[in-house]
């Protein structure tokens, strides 16, 4: 899609029908030669599937969380997931399409993410978890206002639902934002 022609791009929230395209942005931005052509790639930390349709299914379907998409003649540039978890909001599956990344799409749909979260849910706090290898993932988070919190999980190793480790010192770390409104 060329950038220049396209629809000023909108949010919403994603649909049932949205699934394969949800699956290959998450896809494309993380995984593979493709996620390459962007700078979100962890591509040379993880390889095997980002995600899979019972996954983003499960955020469509689940009771207490939704998918944000950003969308532009009809094909999605980015997306996140939002779950309310009663006093805080996860944040998480937040992708850019690779060729649409560090042009401002993903801020925008972390402050609408923020946005919601606050205004729909009365939340307090917004949550995200990073892999503690992404040093530039997390300077960007910090930059857009997220704490660093210094507590960590351990990575699931073995469980090829998050993807096939390449190095053995994966974790994730939790940053946290405070909403105001």
């Amino acid at each position: 899609m060329d950038a220049q022609q396209a629809a000023p791009p909108t949010f919403r929230s994603a649909t049932a029908a949205d699934v394969p395209a949800l699956v290959a942005l998450i896809e494309s931005a993380y995984r593979g030669e493709s996620s390459r052509a962007g700078w979100t790639t962890e591509a040379d930390l993880l390889e095997g599937r980002r995600t899979d349709p019972e996954a983003v299914t499960a955020v469509l379907q689940g009771e207490h969380s939704r998918m944000v998409v950003i969308e532009s003649s009809g094909t999605l540039l980015a997306c996140c997931q939002l779950e309310d978890r009663r006093g805080h909001a996860y944040f998480g599956m937040f992708a850019v399409r690779p060729e649409f990344q560090a042009g401002g799409l993903g801020k925008q749909l972390l402050a609408e993410a923020e946005r919601l979260a606050g205004d729909e849910w009365g939340a307090k706090e917004m949550h995200l978890t990073v892999i503690t290898a992404r040093a530039d993932l997390i300077a960007w988070y910090v930059r857009r206002g997220y704490t660093r919190t210094g507590e960590t999980s351990a990575f699931p190793y073995g469980d090829e639902r998050f993807g096939l480790p390449t190095r053995d010192d994966l974790a994730f770390e939790l940053l946290v934002k405070e909403l105001t409104r």
